[in-house]
């Protein structure tokens, strides 16, 4: 029902408003059934023009389905006359108050009063409050001069549809026009105050000409159409003619400069290898934009320099480090070398015995805690793995010095030892390196033929495809093929069998067992024979095409997964793709693709088709196994892909399998695209982000973790092939290999004492201690390039360019013609001009791109000064091998002339160059501050200790808590063990002239006394005490240190030092 009211309402509305009756549309806007809020009766006449203009609107809307206004639009429209009535009211508050204070003349309230009466007060600018009166009042000032007489009312016009009438006298206010009605002229309106008369008259007249833009915009577009087209016609004839009137001259240009420019000069730079100068001098031109080149150069040579500097200081830093380190080792290092000892030994055979453990885990802590003479030689062989690590060549030599089978074990072992087996990016790295040193080693030696890499089998090659499909790259081949695999071995009903003679012979006994009379068919038949019988062929027929069905499966799913082939695959096959096509260049790219898919597929890929229980693809059950026939289909499955990847037809033994012939061929084309993009990967260190400077960088040093018996058979190994792999005295391995000396025994190594040598399982012993891994720390001995090399490298960059700034403007054949040629007087006048051009480009350059103060001094020299220099730099870098006298200096200019051809090169190599040195830097300064840090730590810590010693007025062992002062002066209980307890635990080793099963009866009392660091240690036998004797907790350490593993008490006792402190420092200090 009050919907109804409602509807009934809008209608009297808007018939009320089509009459035009202010106060009958008033009337209606108040019925009680409208429910139109906020109406004002002194608005009538606004609310009337409103809603009317609404109406028009909509009724001028053809896409408007209703003709009237409703509610909510009325609502609206009475909303929006509502805000004209207060817009009204701002705008006559602005003209009021403005104008008023312009009559009174108070300059100082015009600020004041602007701001409280524009809508927007951040418009108004305090400081130019003066100058927005003195212009409202020549504003008004004009105006008033033009009116005679004049009234009180005051006119502003909405929207430029509606009239508000204001009267300044009577207050009245009015939307519509008062009887006798004078307007106050002598008034700035609102839009005069706000913009003067100048701004409303030009957006008024911008307005004006916009609309008159839209309307004629058919007409416009057709004139600038016209207009284009005649401008682009005149210009095209006028230069159409032009060709047409010089087409001779335009011939016989054209010629002159390709055939002068392009075929001489530039072919002569670009091809020769050594450019003439006088060739040079034509293109030299070109290094006018390569200003700032030159000084990325000269910033490259100086962040080497100080990357050197830096590197070294972080050198001497660590050494210094070191040596602290060594220092306090008996206080921290040793103590934590035994807590490593006790939680590793519980990981051993007890039946080793306690020996055993100590050197193992002591060995596997690193060298601080090892004596000097074992400290000197561990510290060798780390320089000497890092060395190997590094430094590829050598085991790429040596792999090829030994026997096939006895290299393969090294790889096995020792190699992939030393590389961690690739655990993390920087040993891949590595890895990559020696796999493409050594592959390129044995291509270029080894390989006669591009086909050898098919039918030999590459040391390399095999080494490569074992260690991707081991661990690392089981993963993969289990994503890429067991779905597939799984799918065929599941398949019950799935039987290929593409062998004539078998599928024959099955036939037969099919017969035979369904009939049950034996078969008057020939049991034994050729593969002519038998495909001679339909039945035969047929069943081929069906093996053939669900062939074709599972391989198109096994091959999708290769093919799709190239991003799963690990990244060092792939770039073997990169390598090995490379140096074949570099040996052999007339090698086609089919040939090339043929030797990636022999590695990719058939050596890597299909032995874990073939063989999928062997190779961990798929999951076998308890006892279960695959049979026959699933190892056939997989079989024939591998044999159709592997003569795809090879591009090899079914010919000869095989032609009754022709028929696939082009299936083959079609499947080689998706094997060759996949081959060659799978060699399409970066360079590892691009990949890994690896340089030579990575290790100097990284706080944490490489560690790898080998055995005793792999570093004395590298170390035998590496002097057997010595002169073959080093055969150069002053080379750095020949270096180390003279260091360490002979090959020594896993006993030698070890030290004296290691293994009793009255041991009768002495050997047993040793054979098993050769096999503990230890860990090594790798060090480099040597330090990275000379600064030499880079002042030599500056000193070119700065030669180079006083050389361009004297061939622009002395000619001559040869630069040394040119140097000891006099300049004359011109040209000395030209290469000043020069200089002071150049000098205004360098005015303009960024101020962190000038050049240098001593490049500056050059350019301002004279030419013969500058030649001057130049003879002097020549002859400096002569010394240093850089250039030579006998060619006429021949090198730099070839320097130069490769600046000309390769500016675009040089600019994104140099600005990588830069950012990854100021990354090198950074890193290394934060690598200095570490170590600053961790020497700070270090003396302090010493300080400390000798404080504490100083105040015991003793030596002894302090320990630390926590917060770093000295533990309570509290003596600690006495500790009681019996002597099988302690031979239980590995410190008791021997009782002279007692039996092991006795020990039981033997006690021993450890006391520790006032003396912090001295025990008093009492034994019993029985109960009856036998003797004392006083123990010194540096003494114990001391005796560490220099080596001694067992130690006599009361002259019988056989103890273990290691295990003994660890049980003192257990029990009286916490530790």
């Amino acid at each position: 029902m009050g919907c109804f009211k409602g509807v009934v309402a809008v209608g009297y509305i808007n018939e009320a408003i089509d009459e035009g009756n202010p106060l009958r549309t008033l009337e209606t806007l108040l019925l009680p059934t409208a429910n139109i809020s906020d109406v004002d009766p002194a608005h009538a006449q606004h609310y009337q023009d409103v809603l009317y203009h609404a109406k028009s609107q909509k009724l001028r809307d053809s896409e408007s389905v209703s003709k009237v206004l409703w509610l909510d639009e009325i609502q609206q429209a009475v909303d929006e006359a509502n805000v004209d009535e207060d817009r009204a009211k701002q705008w006559v508050t602005l003209v009021v108050d403005v104008n008023q204070c312009l009559e009174g003349k108070k300059s100082s309230d015009i600020l004041s009063v602007l701001k409280s009466s524009t809508s927007n007060a951040n418009d108004i600018i305090p400081e130019c409050a003066d100058k927005y009166y003195d212009a409202l009042v020549k504003a008004k000032e004009l105006k008033s001069e033009r009116v005679s007489s004049e009234g009180s009312w005051l006119k502003l016009n909405l929207h430029e549809k509606y009239d508000y009438y204001y009267n300044i006298d009577s207050k009245e206010s009015s939307w519509v026009t008062p009887e006798s009605c004078l307007y106050k002229e002598s008034w700035l309106t609102g839009k005069e105050i706000e913009a003067f008369w100048k701004g409303y008259k030009q957006r008024k007249e911008y307005m004006h000409r916009r609309q008159m833009f839209i309307d004629n915009t058919d007409s416009i577009v057709k004139i600038q159409s016209w207009f284009r087209m005649a401008t682009a016609r005149k210009s095209y004839l006028s230069r159409l003619q032009y060709f047409r009137d010089h087409n001779n001259e335009i011939v016989k240009i054209q010629s002159l400069l390709r055939a002068n420019k392009a075929r001489d000069d530039y072919k002569t730079l670009v091809g020769s290898e050594n450019p003439p100068l006088t060739v040079i001098r034509k293109f030299v031109y070109l290094l006018d934009q390569s200003d700032l080149d030159f000084q990325e150069e000269l910033e490259v040579a100086r962040l080497r320099e100080e990357v050197v500097t830096k590197i070294r200081a972080n050198q001497q830093l660590e050494k210094d480090l070191n040596l602290m380190d060594i220092k306090i080792g008996l206080l921290v290092k040793n103590r934590i070398t035994l807590e490593d000892v006790i939680s590793h030994s519980k990981k051993l055979n007890k039946k080793k015995g306690g020996e055993m453990e100590i050197l193992s885990n002591t060995d596997n802590q690193g060298i601080k805690s090892l004596s000097k003479e074992r400290r000197k030689i561990l510290e060798t062989y780390q320089q000497l793995f890092y060395l190997l690590q590094t430094n590829p060549l050598y085991l790429a030599k040596l792999i090829f010095q030994m026997p096939q089978n006895k290299s393969t074990k090294f790889m096995d072992t020792v190699i992939f030892t030393l590389y961690n087996y690739a655990s993390n990016q920087r040993e891949e790295y590595l890895l990559l390196k020696l796999f493409k040193t050594a592959l390129e080693e044995e291509i270029k030696s080894k390989v006669d033929q591009v086909q050898d890499i098919v039918t030999g089998n590459p040391t390399v090659i095999k080494m490569v495809v074992s260690f991707n499909r081991g661990a690392r790259g089981q993963n993969t081949l289990r994503q890429l093929l067991a779905p597939v695999v799984k799918e065929i071995i599941d398949d019950k009903s799935l039987i290929i069998n593409t062998n004539p003679v078998e599928v024959y012979k099955a036939w037969v006994n099919q017969l035979e067992t369904q009939t049950g009379e034996a078969s008057k068919l020939p049991y034994d038949v050729t593969t002519e024979q038998a495909l001679t019988y339909p039945e035969v062929k047929n069943k081929l027929e069906a093996s053939i095409e669900n062939l074709r069905r599972v391989t198109d499966k096994v091959l999708n799913s290769i093919i799709s997964s190239l991003d799963l082939l690990p990244y060092g695959l792939r770039y073997i096959a990169k390598v090995l793709k490379n140096s074949i096509h570099e040996k052999f260049p007339d090698a086609t790219e089919d040939e090339l693709l043929k030797i990636v898919g022999n590695l990719l597929y058939y050596r890597y890929m299909n032995p874990a088709i073939v063989a999928p229980d062997g190779f961990d693809i798929i999951d076998m059950t308890a006892g279960g196994q695959i049979n026959s026939d699933q190892r056939r289909n997989l079989g024939s499955v591998a044999k159709v892909l592997q003569h795809a990847a090879s591009n090899k037809l079914f010919e000869g033994e095989n032609e009754h399998l022709s028929s696939m012939n082009n299936y083959l061929s079609e499947t080689y084309q998706e094997f060759r695209k996949y081959f060659k993009e799978a060699c399409n990967v970066p360079e590892p260190e691009e990949k890994f982000n690896m340089d030579k400077y990575t290790d100097l960088v990284t706080v944490s040093k490489p560690v790898i973790y080998i055995s005793i018996e792999e570093i004395i058979s590298t170390h035998s190994l590496l002097l057997e092939h010595q002169d073959a792999i080093a055969p150069e005295k002053n080379d750095l391995l020949s270096e180390l290999l003279g260091s360490l000396g002979e090959v020594p025994t896993v006993e030698s190594f070890l030290g004296e004492g290691a293994v009793d040598p009255n041991d009768p399982n002495k050997a047993n012993t040793l054979s098993q201690l050769s096999k503990t891994e230890i860990s090594l720390v790798l060090t480099s001995k040597y330090d990275i390039e000379d600064s030499e090399a880079i002042d030599s490298r500056s000193l070119m960059i700065k030669t180079k360019k006083l050389i361009i700034d004297v061939i622009r403007n002395q000619p001559g054949n040869t630069l040394t013609e040119i140097l000891e040629t006099p300049a004359t007087a011109q040209q000395e006048v030209d290469h000043a001009t020069d200089m002071v051009s150049r000098a205004m480009i360098d005015s303009r350059t960024p101020e962190e791109m000038k050049h240098s103060q001593s490049m500056i001094e050059d350019a301002q020299l004279p030419l013969e000064q500058k030649k001057r220099k130049i003879q002097r730099n020549l002859r400096t870098l002569e010394q240093t091998g850089h250039v030579s006298s006998e060619n006429k200096y021949q090198d730099i200019l070839n320097e130069i002339a490769k600046d000309i051809r390769n500016q675009r090169i040089y600019r994104k190599l140099r600005k990588a160059e830069l950012a990854k040195l100021q990354q090198t830097l950074n890193a290394l300064n934060k690598k200095a501050a570490f170590y600053e840090e961790q020497i700070n730590y270090y003396d302090t810590y010493i300080k400390t200790c000798l404080d504490n010693l100083k105040r015991k007025n003793t030596r002894r062992s302090i320990k630390l808590d926590g917060k770093g002062e000295p533990k309570g002066v509290k003596r600690a209980k006495p500790v009681k063990y019996t002597a099988a307890k302690l031979h239980e635990k590995g410190v008791l080793l021997d009782i002279d002239d007692l039996q092991t099963n006795q020990f039981k009866n033997v006690t021993f009392d450890i006391i520790a006394t006032e003396d912090v660091g001295i025990f008093d240690v009492r034994s019993k036998f029985l109960g009856v005490e036998m003797e004392k004797v006083q123990l010194n907790i540096q003494d114990l350490l001391q005796m560490q240190y220099e080596g001694v593993a067992v130690m006599k008490m009361f002259d019988k006792v056989k103890v273990n030092v290691n295990l003994l402190i660890y049980l003192l420092n257990k029990k009286f200090y916490g530790k």
